[in-house]
């Protein structure tokens, strides 16, 4: 398994990241598949407060296996419909959002915590401030944001360095090569390509959710099968379809599937990045691992990326 770290983190941490999001019970294919992650040299788990449950059956998985001390617990807080509607990003709800989730976890840390969502009209100083004082008591370790356009990243970043504060270290959005054409969700952000840009020049670390675009390239969708209205109105255009045939072309060549080709473009930027996954079995675990391994050259990512005509070493 390829490592990475990420500054306030004393652990290395595994580039493709397991997701919870299919973590409802903690029964015998769950387990095989959880056992198989940390057996792959996997330690990196993806949560979220409004996942609610999800983190019970984490911390309860955890605890039986005493792997708290050697894995790296990603988990996120003030999303905007978790408990209220509206807005939730605000000091007040980061330390209820954080101190449930501690006690869901059976953990009194969090290696990386992340604000789920942003509400724009809040100032970035007082979440900023509120972070730091977490910081502060340990009971977290490296902050982050998910779902925050890089610009808002770079004003709470810079408002933390006018104020010796800590600012955030990570981001979590959407990165695929399928470029989603609108947010999946409310209040997502998929990473386009000045946002990535943005990552090169400041090199700060990518944690992609769906990196491999809902399926988009699993073969199961087509231009004629509108049978998905979701995947049809985020992924379905010219550019992306042009994509896929890039990748089957490329897959076709190094003797991989067209799913490897994409979940490996994710890990070949130039910037640091992680993929969250979401494998069923581990079959599926061992496809991604495969894939994480695959040698991408640039010229290949960049063709892959409509950047180039013709594949350039």
């Amino acid at each position: 398994m390829k490592m990475m770290e990420i500054k306030g983190v004393n652990k290395l941490m595994s580039r493709l990241i397991m997701g919870t999001g299919d973590l409802r019970v903690l029964d015998e294919p769950k387990r095989l598949m959880l056992d198989a992650y940390i057996e792959a040299g996997g330690n990196f788990f993806d949560t979220a407060h409004q996942y609610r449950g999800k983190e019970l059956v984490l911390g309860q998985w955890l605890e039986e296996k005493k792997l708290r001390d050697k894995v790296v617990i990603m988990t996120k807080g003030a999303h905007h419909d978790d408990g209220s509607p509206g807005p939730r990003v605000n000091p007040q709800a980061i330390r209820k959002d954080l101190a449930e989730s501690l006690e869901r976890l059976g953990t009194d840390y969090i290696d990386l915590y992340a604000l789920h969502r942003d509400d724009p009209s809040v100032e970035v100083g007082p979440i900023i401030e509120e972070l730091n004082e977490q910081l502060g008591t340990q009971k977290i370790r490296a902050i982050g944001a998910s779902n925050w356009s890089y610009q808002r990243i770079q004003e709470a970043n810079e408002y933390a360095a006018a104020h010796q504060l800590v600012g955030f270290t990570f981001s979590s959005t959407n990165l695929s090569l399928a470029k989603a054409k609108e947010p999946r969700w409310e209040g997502c952000v998929s990473a386009d390509e000045d946002t990535c840009n943005w990552h090169e020049r400041n090199q700060l670390t990518l944690l992609s959710w769906s990196s491999q675009a809902g399926g988009f390239f699993s073969g199961h969708f087509t231009p004629d099968n509108l049978s998905d209205p979701e995947m049809v109105r985020v992924y379905y255009s010219d550019s992306n379809w042009e994509r896929y045939r890039r990748v089957v072309k490329l897959a076709e060549q190094k003797q991989v599937t067209p799913i490897q080709i994409s979940l490996s473009y994710v890990l070949h930027q130039p910037f640091p990045t992680c993929a969250i996954i979401g494998p069923r079995n581990p079959e599926e675990l061992h496809d991604s691992v495969m894939a994480m391994n695959l040698p991408l050259t640039i010229g290949e990512v960049d063709w892959l990326d409509l950047k180039k005509e013709e594949i350039a070493e």
